[in-house]
């Protein structure tokens, strides 16, 4: 059971990752390829976790947590940026 609901969670994952790659290329403003690609970013943090899952190994959640704050720096930065008040 538990093999078949993360087989279903990486597949639920791999469609938002189509879903947020569709905006990233056709977004019509900077600020939608800015979301979907944060929204890439959550996703492949999520995947991480599930990896430390299911391996049982505590490093991919220490890369996880890191991916997390450089990802949330990177997206401040890119706002800033696009405010023009860098």
């Amino acid at each position: 059971m538990a093999n078949l609901l993360f087989e279903l969670t990486i597949g639920i994952a791999g469609l938002a990752v189509l879903l947020s790659l569709y905006r990233f290329f056709r977004g019509p403003k900077v600020v939608d390829r800015v979301v979907a690609f944060d929204t890439m970013t959550i996703i492949s943090i999520a995947l991480m976790a599930l990896c430390a899952q299911a391996s049982g190994r505590s490093i991919c959640m220490d890369t996880a947590l890191v991916y997390g704050l450089l990802s949330f720096l990177g997206v401040i930065v890119v706002s800033r940026y696009l405010e023009r008040g860098l």
